[in-house]
């Protein structure tokens, strides 16, 4: 894949204003990070229904009070996984209210065309989208603490995502500059010497400054930012098939160069459970 400086610069261009948003969110306070997250998340929502539609017409049908449902559903996990009293009882009446599940699975068992596909889609998406923002919120709101050193409240979150990014723009320009042999026919223009450039500068450059830079112990920094890099190319993959099933180029249009929230986030989408994972059972 030749380097296209016109690209390159656009994409850059994005990513600078992106960046000084995420920012923003991450590190004001925890509230603006839960806010900026629940944006991300029912923006991610309305490109994975339209997503999906594509790939399976009759999704294209389902009723407003099944789309709110789990747009509510979705959000509502979020707000539990604060733990915070207010909005984790408003997310844990929301979540195990059964009168949500039976009007929801009320379209398969009393529906016309008794079809079981809808309701799956709608699983899935709660799944893939907002289990995995309601870890990352849990992420945010949770403490950890290593010998000699407490994380502050912000930094796995920011190590996570940074991890991404990096990996994500590491592998770009490597794969762009060198990447000879294809990596998956799901994504084309992806190459080995990409991934694996992009996976190993991700690891090295989070671990020095985390290490160097915040005095944290090489080790979880190493473990996080591997996870990040193996799950979050995985993560772009499986969304780049979502997008050849549908038939489009990109899920949305909201960041030039970027694509839209899928786009951006994909990787984050698959890698923050199993960040979540580490976190929890072993630090």
């Amino acid at each position: 894949m030749a380097f296209q400086i016109q690209t390159f610069k656009t994409r850059s261009l994005t990513a600078v204003v992106f960046v000084v948003v995420m920012l923003a969110g991450l590190l004001f306070n925890k509230w603006a990070f839960f806010v900026l997250f629940s944006i991300i998340n029912f923006g991610c929502w309305a490109e994975y229904l339209k997503l999906v539609g594509l790939i399976d017409k009759n999704y294209q049908q389902i009723t407003f009070l099944h789309k709110d449902l789990v747009l509510l559903l979705g959000w509502s996990f979020m707000c539990w996984m604060t733990e915070e009293r207010e909005l984790y009882s408003l997310g844990m009446a929301t979540v195990i209210n059964p009168v949500f599940l039976l009007v929801l699975f009320g379209e398969v068992f009393f529906g016309k065309k008794k079809n079981t596909k809808p309701v799956a889609h709608s699983l899935f998406g709660l799944i893939y989208i907002s289990l995995s923002w309601g870890l990352m919120i849990s992420l945010r709101f949770m403490h950890i603490s290593l010998p000699g050193r407490e994380y502050v409240a912000w930094a796995l979150p920011v190590i996570l995502i940074a991890s991404i990014w990096i990996n994500d723009t590491m592998a770009y320009i490597v794969g762009s500059l060198i990447g000879k042999t294809p990596f998956s026919k799901i994504s084309p223009k992806k190459t080995w010497e990409g991934v694996l450039g992009g996976a190993v500068l991700a690891v090295v450059v989070v671990t020095l400054v985390c290490k160097y830079g915040f005095g944290y112990e090489a080790i979880p920094i190493i473990i996080i930012s591997s996870i990040a890099a193996i799950a979050g190319t995985a993560g772009d993959l499986f969304e780049s098939k979502l997008k050849r099933l549908a038939g489009i180029k990109d899920s949305g249009n909201i960041m030039p160069g970027h694509g839209g929230f899928l786009d951006r986030f994909d990787s984050l989408l698959v890698a923050t459970p199993f960040v979540w994972l580490y976190v929890k059972m072993i630090l």
